[in-house]
């Protein structure tokens, strides 16, 4: 199932056609959970699925305290249910200090002097951000046809025109209607875009539906309340289309190299 389920809706499907019942907050995670490497990265995947499954618990409740014992009494459902609770709760706790930890060591490494301006990589998965920033800096990040290949920052230092560098981020690619527990799952990962000094938003060009997923893009950004940030439009992938510059804004090729000139040049006029 793609779209969110509750409880006790799983639980009937589940009943009626023999097979676990997927939804789709619990699909992205199973997703998260493959592609997190780093310790920080399963910190937060850990995190949204015990929020995931608190969630469930709590929307089961009724089911289970009624395998309790008769009137006044506690019975081993509701028995249950509460060690469960309190278990989910106390992981969480621990979970929330250790990213706390995370949040700070990343605050005092940007506290740092004399740094270079940080351009961060948004756009919806799977629109070439990792290529992008492989081709901008001659690096190997890891890069997959597949959604959410990329669920840790990852940051390098590009060179974009004699004497001057900056630091490109690579951040988690966003979707439709991404789940709120998700985004606050992932704050620390996000918090990237926030100390950001300029966004790039890449667009898949050679995909049709580029219109739907900049808007989803845009919309996820306002949640974020990064509005008022700075930011280029590029449209990666255009060895797949006919090139025109219609769109007005920067067309490249993460894959030919093309356009990557421009938008160095765009970017230390920006950044």
């Amino acid at each position: 199932m793609l779209n969110d389920l509750r409880p006790r809706q799983r639980k009937n499907l589940e009943k009626v056609i023999h097979v676990p019942i997927v939804d789709r907050t619990m699909l992205i995670l199973d997703v998260f959970a493959r592609h997190a490497r780093s310790r920080e990265g399963k910190l937060q995947v850990e995190l949204a699925q015990l929020r995931c499954r608190q969630s469930n618990l709590i929307g089961a409740g009724a089911d289970l305290s009624r395998l309790g014992g008769g009137i006044g009494t506690r019975g081993p459902g509701e028995t249950k249910l509460e060690v469960d609770r309190r278990r989910i709760q106390t992981r969480i706790s621990v979970l929330r200090r250790a990213l706390e930890d995370v949040r700070r060591q990343r605050d005092t490494r940007r506290s740092a002097p004399h740094r270079e301006p940080l351009v961060a990589l948004v756009g919806y998965t799977n629109a070439g951000k990792s290529s992008l920033l492989n081709a901008l800096a001659r690096s190997d990040v890891l890069v997959a046809d597949q959604p959410f290949a990329t669920l840790d920052p990852t940051i390098r230092r590009v060179y974009l025109r004699p004497g001057e560098y900056v630091r490109v981020a690579d951040t988690v690619g966003f979707i439709t209607d991404l789940p709120k527990d998700l985004v606050n799952a992932f704050r620390a990962t996000l918090e990237e875009l926030r100390e950001a000094d300029l966004l790039v938003h890449v667009l898949d060009a050679s995909n049709p539906d580029w219109p739907r997923q900049h808007v989803a893009v845009e919309a996820q950004l306002h949640d974020l309340e990064l509005d008022a940030k700075p930011r280029l439009v590029v449209f990666n992938k255009i060895d797949r289309v006919t090139p025109n510059g219609e769109t007005g804004e920067i067309e490249v090729s993460a894959k030919t190299g093309l356009g990557l000139e421009t938008l160095r040049t765009r970017i230390a006029e920006c950044a």
